[in-house]
C-alpha cells in the first residue's frame, strides 16, 4: 500500500468516524433548540471556513465565482442547511436510529436521480437495489404507520444537495464556505434575536455552554476537510464504500446508547436496505475491477460519497 493511499485511508476513517459521533456532540448542546444549534452551526462554520480560505489564500476565489455558480451554491446552501437541521433534531430528540436509516437510503435516492434527472441507464443489480430499498421504506411505514419522515427528509435533501454540487466547479473549500456566507445573514439574525429577547442559550449556560456551541464550527468543517484530503488520495469505490461507517456508528449510538426501539419490523427493513447496498457496492466493485487490472488505482476527484459513482462532494450530518 502506498504512503498516499494509507494516508487517505486514515483521512477517509477519521471524516466518517467523526461524522458517525456527531449525535453526542450535539446533546451536549441542549437546552439549545434545534433551530439555535443550527443558526450556530452555519454562523461558526462560516468563520471557520473563511479562516481557513485566508490561510490557505483562496478568499480572492469568492470573488471570481461566477453568477451562475452562486445560484448554484444559493441552492446548495438551502438543501444542506435543511439537512444539518433536520439531524440536529434527530441527534437531539432521539430518532439517531431514524437519522442512520436516512444516510444508508440516500446512495439510493442519489442513483434513482441519476436515472431521473441525467437519464442515467441502471443494470439489474441497481434495479434490484431500488427494489429492496423501496419494499424497506413501505415495510418500515405500515409497521409503524406513517412514512420515516426524518429518513425521507435527511435522504432527500443530502441526495438533491448531491444533485447541485456535481454540476458547481468550484474548490470545495471555497464552494462549502459559501454555502455557509448565504445562510450567515439568516443565522446570524436568528441568533442575535434570541440573545436580544432573552430566549438564546449562548451567554445563559456559562463559558463551557459558549464554548461548546463555538466549537460547532471547528467540528462542522475539519470532517469536510478531512474528507476532501481522503478523495485526493483514494479510489471513488473506496471512499463510497468506507461512507457507511458513518451511519453504521449512528445506528449503534442510537441502539446502544440513547437505548431507542428496534422492533422486529424495523431491524427487517434495515436488513433490507443492507442488502440493497450490498448489491450497489459489489456491483461498482465489479465493474470497476475490468478497469483497474492490471492499472494503478487513481486518485479520485472530491466525490459526494452518497453516490461514489458520480458525485463530488460529502457533506452528512
Amino acid at each position: 500500500m502506498t504512503d498516499s493511499r494509507r494516508d487517505g485511508l486514515l483521512f477517509g476513517t477519521g471524516a466518517y468516524v467523526w461524522w458517525g459521533l456527531c449525535p453526542g456532540f450535539f446533546l451536549l448542546l441542549l437546552p439549545a433548540g434545534s433551530l439555535e444549534i443550527l443558526a450556530h452551526r452555519i454562523v461558526w462554520s462560516a468563520v471557520f471556513l473563511l479562516l481557513v480560505l485566508a490561510v490557505a489564500r483562496r478568499v480572492g476565489d469568492l470573488r471570481r465565482l461566477p453568477w451562475r455558480t452562486w445560484l448554484q451554491l444559493l441552492a446548495a446552501s438551502a438543501l444542506v442547511s435543511a439537512n444539518w437541521g433536520v439531524y440536529i433534531y434527530a441527534a437531539t430528540h432521539g430518532h439517531v436510529v431514524d437519522a442512520a436509516l436516512g444516510y444508508f437510503i440516500n446512495p439510493l435516492i442519489s442513483v434513482a436521480l441519476g436515472v431521473l434527472v441525467f437519464r442515467e441507464r441502471i443494470n439489474r443489480w441497481q434495479q434490484a437495489a431500488l427494489v429492496l430499498a423501496v419494499g424497506a421504506v413501505v415495510l418500515l411505514t405500515v409497521s409503524v404507520g406513517a412514512p420515516p419522515y426524518i429518513a425521507l427528509a435527511l435522504a432527500v435533501t443530502f441526495a438533491f444537495y448531491g444533485l447541485v454540487k456535481k454540476v458547481v466547479t468550484a474548490d470545495p473549500r471555497v464552494s462549502v464556505a459559501v454555502e455557509t456566507l448565504i445562510a450567515l445573514p439568516i443565522a446570524g439574525g436568528y441568533v442575535v434575536a434570541l440573545e436580544l429577547t432573552h430566549r438564546g442559550h449562548f451567554l445563559s449556560e456559562g463559558a463551557g455552554h459558549t464554548g461548546l456551541l463555538l466549537l460547532a464550527g471547528p467540528v462542522t468543517a475539519i470532517p469536510l476537510l478531512l474528507f476532501a484530503a481522503a478523495a485526493q488520495r483514494l479510489p471513488m469505490v473506496t471512499l463510497g464504500l468506507l461512507f457507511y461507517i458513518n451511519p453504521g456508528l449512528q445506528m449503534a449510538w442510537g441502539v446502544l446508547i440513547g437505548h431507542e426501539p428496534m422492533p422486529v419490523a424495523r431491524w427487517i427493513g434495515f436488513a433490507l436496505i443492507w442488502v440493497a447496498l450490498a448489491l450497489q457496492a459489489a456491483d461498482a466493485v465489479r465493474r470497476r475491477g475490468p478497469r483497474q487490472r492490471g492499472a494503478r488505482p487513481e486518485p479520485a476527484p472530491p466525490a459526494h460519497v452518497a453516490d461514489p459513482s458520480s458525485s463530488r462532494e460529502a457533506n452528512p450530518g
